[in-house]
C-alpha cells in the first residue's frame, strides 16, 4: 500500500471512531412536531394534573406543544399499552405511576412487559395519599373509622380509581393492617371516586393530595391521616397513619415519564435534562407544591432500577393482602 492510501485509511478510521464516539443525531432536530403525553387514567386525576404541569412547562422549554391525552381504563394498561406498541421515536410519551409495577400482579396477562417494554426517562414526583372521609361518618379518627368498620362489616365503602391502582392497593394494605372490614368500589378513575365521595354515595377513599386539598378545607371531606412516615405541609394539622394508630403503615406514590423501548439515547438524555432544569425552576416546584406533590427527579438508569424495585414491593404488598380483582 503507498503512503497516501495509508494515510487516506488512518483519516476514514479516525472518523469512523469519532462518529461512533457521537450521540446518534436523533436529538439535533428534536422535536420538530408535537409531542403525544398519554396519561393512561381519567382526566381530572392525581397524573393527570402533574401532566397538564409537565407538559406546558415542556412545550415552552422545547418549542413544540407537548399534548396530553387521556387513554384510561383496565388499570391504566390500555394507555400504557398503546405507548409500547408506538414508535419509538420520542413523539409518543407516557406518564406512570406506581400502578405500572403493580397491575402485573393484579391482572393473569399484560400486553406488554412493564419494564422491558419501554425506556426509563426521569422520575418526576412523590406524594402521599390521604385517607378521606364523607362528613357523614362518625369518626373524627383513624381509631374510630376502624372501630365502625368492625362494628358493621362490610358496611363502609372506599372508593378507588380502578381495579389494581395505588387507591385500590392502599386501602387494601390498610384493612390488612387493621382488620377494618371495607369495601372496595372501582371507579374508572379518581375524578369519579372524589366526585361520589364528596356526594356520599361511598363513605371513603385514598385518594390524592389534589382531590384532598380541593374538597377538605371547604369542609366537604373530613381528612383522617396521610400514608407516608412523616407530615405533609400542604396537610399540616392531619396526622400520618403510624401517629393515628396504625404502625408500620407507609406508602406513596410516584410519577415517571417513558418512551417506547428502543427510543434513541439522545432524545431521551434531552428529555431528562430539560425536565431537570424545568423542575428546578421555583415557579415549577410552587405549582407542583400547590398540586400535592414533591419533585422527586432521577436518571433514566436510576429509575429503570427503581421500577424494578418497586415491582418487588408492591408485588410482595398484593400476596400479603391477598388482594384479587372483583
Amino acid at each position: 500500500m503507498n503512503t497516501a492510501y495509508k494515510t487516506a485509511m488512518r483519516s476514514l478510521l479516525v472518523l469512523t471512531l469519532l462518529a461512533l464516539s457521537l450521540p446518534n443525531g436523533f436529538a439535533q432536530g428534536y422535536p420538530n412536531r408535537p409531542v403525544r403525553l398519554i396519561v393512561p387514567f381519567a382526566p381530572g386525576g392525581f397524573t393527570d394534573v402533574v401532566a397538564r404541569i409537565l407538559g406546558q412547562k415542556l412545550s415552552v422549554a422545547m418549542g413544540q406543544q407537548f399534548v396530553i391525552e387521556n387513554k384510561a381504563g383496565a388499570g391504566s394498561t390500555i394507555g400504557t399499552d398503546f405507548v409500547a406498541k408506538a414508535a419509538p421515536d420520542g413523539y409518543t410519551l407516557v406518564m406512570v405511576s406506581t400502578t405500572h409495577v403493580i397491575s402485573p400482579w393484579i391482572y393473569k396477562a399484560m400486553p406488554y412487559d412493564p419494564i422491558k417494554s419501554f425506556t426509563p426517562v426521569s422520575k418526576l414526583v412523590d406524594s402521599p395519599y390521604v385517607l378521606l372521609v364523607n362528613p357523614k361518618v362518625a369518626a373524627r379518627n383513624v381509631q374510630e373509622f376502624i372501630a365502625l368498620a368492625k362494628a358493621a362489616p362490610d358496611a363502609i365503602h372506599y372508593a378507588s380509581s380502578g381495579n389494581g391502582s395505588a387507591q385500590h392497593l392502599m386501602g387494601g394494605l390498610f384493612v390488612s393492617m387493621t382488620g377494618a372490614k371495607l369495601q372496595h368500589v372501582p371507579y374508572k378513575g379518581s375524578s369519579g371516586a372524589a366526585s361520589d365521595l364528596v356526594a356520599g354515595v361511598v363513605e371513603s377513599s385514598f385518594a390524592g393530595v389534589p382531590n384532598a386539598l380541593a374538597q377538605v378545607p371547604q369542609g366537604r371531606l373530613r381528612a383522617l391521616a396521610v400514608t407516608t412516615a412523616k407530615r405533609i405541609p400542604q396537610l399540616p394539622d392531619v396526622p400520618t397513619l403510624q401517629e393515628a394508630g396504625v404502625p408500620g403503615y407507609e406508602a406513596s406514590v410516584w410519577l415517571a415519564l417513558l418512551a417506547p423501548a428502543a427510543t434513541p439515547r439522545d432524545i431521551v438524555t434531552r428529555l431528562n435534562s430539560e425536565i431537570a432544569k424545568l423542575m428546578a425552576s421555583a415557579e415549577t416546584k410552587k405549582a407542583m407544591y400547590d398540586a400535592g406533590v414533591e419533585v422527586s427527579l432521577s436518571s433514566p438508569e436510576a429509575l429503570g432500577e427503581y421500577m424494578v424495585h418497586e415491582m418487588d414491593r408492591w408485588g410482595k404488598v398484593v400476596k400479603d393482602t391477598g388482594i384479587k380483582l372483583e
